[in-house]
């Protein structure tokens, strides 16, 4: 599989870009930001955009969404549990970052688990992770042994839970029956920062204790 990670916005959110070797189709996790660098990925590996899909609708990791969405046509997806937090996108983007984003992307699908993100002969996972938001997701591709976990899980931290949906106790139990479920050398690629694996979190993130 393609990957190649697009540090984007203000807030240094991590986009991934997803490709299959074999048909060129590709998905976009996460667009926070930065259209033009977004594409030049997509050009690099010269594949066609067949979806995007977001971990969570927090205006930092949806700034590009709808160019992204207007530039390509690309159907657009999300957990519906975040439709109230992608409601509040444009007044929180105007209280943090100061500016209006403009209207959010149009909405062509719902992310739910059970139901796999197909793009050529890749297969993503959706694993349901609220806590961080109502909506938030992660995505797993087996085949790599990597697991998307947006904001919920960080290397050596966890997603915050005081934005509005959000809750320490959903989030911890998401994390352990969600993410700590896969096995310890699963890769886990996050919405910020570094990667880590599922082992190093399991022993060492000091919000997950007893997690063993």
């Amino acid at each position: 599989m393609i990957l190649e990670t697009v540090v984007v916005g203000a807030l240094q959110v991590n986009c991934y870009v997803l490709g299959c070797e074999q048909t060129r189709q590709a998905v976009v996790i996460d667009p926070g930001d930065e259209l033009p660098a977004i594409q030049a990925a997509l050009r690099k590996h010269d594949v066609t955009l067949a979806r995007i899909i977001v971990t969570h609708t927090h205006f930092d990791h949806m700034l590009a969404a709808r160019p992204l969405q207007d530039a390509t046509g690309a159907p657009f997806y999300l957990h519906p549990a975040d439709l109230p937090v992608l409601g509040m996108m444009r007044r929180m983007t105007l209280a943090w970052m100061a500016f209006d984003p403009g209207e959010p992307p149009r909405i062509d699908g719902d992310l739910a688990p059970g139901q796999p993100v197909i793009f050529g002969a890749e297969t993503l996972e959706v694993r349901r992770t609220p806590g961080h938001s109502p909506g938030s997701v992660t995505f797993v591709h087996h085949a790599s042994r990597r697991a998307f976990t947006g904001d919920a899980l960080f290397a050596g931290s966890i997603g915050r839970t005081d934005l509005p949906g959000g809750d320490l106790d959903t989030l911890l139990a998401s994390i352990r029956g969600e993410i700590l479920a896969l096995p310890d050398d699963y890769a886990v690629l996050s919405g910020h920062g570094p990667a880590s694996t599922v082992g190093a979190e399991r022993r060492g993130n000091p919000f997950l204790a007893n997690s063993e």
